[in-house]
């Protein structure tokens, strides 16, 4: 095994020549497992633990690998072990507030160069959803392609079509069915040598299926889904990078059916660019686009040129994140503190040595 099948380049080099410990080697992270990971390096794969330094440094699951990521170990290939000694900068990744009630930021993979937006045209389809995968999408700073999946199994191809046209503005949309081969040929040259590719959707989209597709043979269990409501049960249970035998590097996903963004207020304007240019066009620069005189963004809902369910979408999507800002700098605040105190008990008990 090569660092170079794994997407390793000019770029990376030049940061492995600026990394201070020259006893480190580099390695792509395939797949997390409860703060093990299972690591691609020139030695074959191993199984990383993260150094005692990186985990006392770490003040979130930001500052923890990731699939995706490239990391510097110092490697035990006889015992087809490692220990993570540091991340290298990330030139791209997907992060959402982690589910429930707890504010923490993860990152579900690192390194694409483009994401495969996979939304089936079933029952399932949701274009409220589709709005927020694009904005995540424009976050990481991937290349977003929507994958439109189940062809086959849709009556109204063209008019679901055009409802995502309508919110992709400028994104390449392309229409597969993986039961009959239609389109795949499309997603090729998405495919290229050294390239990362990630699909991301929610279960039951054909994601597993794509991924067998890719692959050539099944590696990810499929299962049908629900006939009453035609949504998937999770079939994938964890982010996986595979090798595709393209050269490509694809990187497979859990779906998600609470999708909350962490920090999208610049990815928000490229996801809802039209309502950004109404509101640009309002009489009042601080126009709330309820009641006032002159507001574009009314106008536009009254006249049919902006969907009233659309702006609400927006709406919402603002408010999480105005929360997630509130309570963000606490959650950093804690965890500087709680930092210190470490390192102050640390200095204490050194101390007395």
């Amino acid at each position: 095994m090569n660092s170079k099948q794994f997407g390793w380049n000019e770029i990376r080099e030049t940061q492995r020549q600026d990394w201070p410990d020259t006893n480190a080697i580099p390695g792509r992270v395939l797949v997390e497992h409860k703060r093990m990971y299972r690591i691609a390096t020139d030695h074959g794969e191993l199984l990383g633990e993260i150094s005692g330094k990186l985990r006392f440094d770490a003040l979130s699951r930001l500052d923890y690998p990731a699939v995706g990521d490239w990391v510097m170990i110092h490697a035990r290939p006889e015992e087809g072990k490692a220990t993570i000694q540091g991340i290298l900068p990330r030139q791209s990744f997907f992060s959402r507030k982690v589910a429930g009630t707890t504010l923490e930021q993860q990152i579900i993979a690192s390194n694409v160069d483009t994401v495969f937006l996979v939304n089936a045209l079933n029952q399932d389809f949701n274009i409220r959803r589709m709005e927020r995968y694009l904005v995540m999408a424009y976050e990481s700073g991937a290349n977003p392609v929507f994958v439109l999946t189940k062809a086959d199994l849709c009556d109204d191809v063209e008019e679901k079509r055009q409802l995502v046209e309508n919110i992709a503005f400028g994104v390449p949309i392309h229409v597969v069915s993986a039961r009959t081969n239609t389109g795949m040929e499309e997603l090729e040259p998405y495919l290229q040598e050294g390239k990362t590719v990630a699909l991301l959707g929610s279960s039951g989209a054909g994601k597993s299926t794509l991924t067998n597709l890719f692959l050539g043979e099944e590696v990810q269990l499929v299962k049908e889904v629900r006939e009453d409501d035609d949504r998937g049960k999770h079939t994938t249970t964890h982010r996986e990078l595979f090798p595709l035998p393209t050269g490509a590097l694809l990187i497979d996903t859990p779906g998600m059916r609470e999708l909350q963004l962490w920090e999208a207020d610049s990815s928000s304007d490229h996801g809802f660019s039209d309502i950004k240019e109404l509101a640009e066009r309002c009489k009042f620069r601080d126009c709330t686009h309820k009641a006032e005189p002159g507001c574009a963004v009314q106008g536009a809902i009254m006249s049919g040129e902006l969907e009233k369910g659309r702006f609400e979408s927006y709406k919402k999507l603002l408010r999480e994140l105005a929360f997630m800002d509130r309570k963000g700098d606490k959650v950093l605040e804690k965890a500087e503190r709680a930092k210190w105190k470490k390192t102050s008990q640390m200095m204490k008990k050194n101390s007395f040595k």
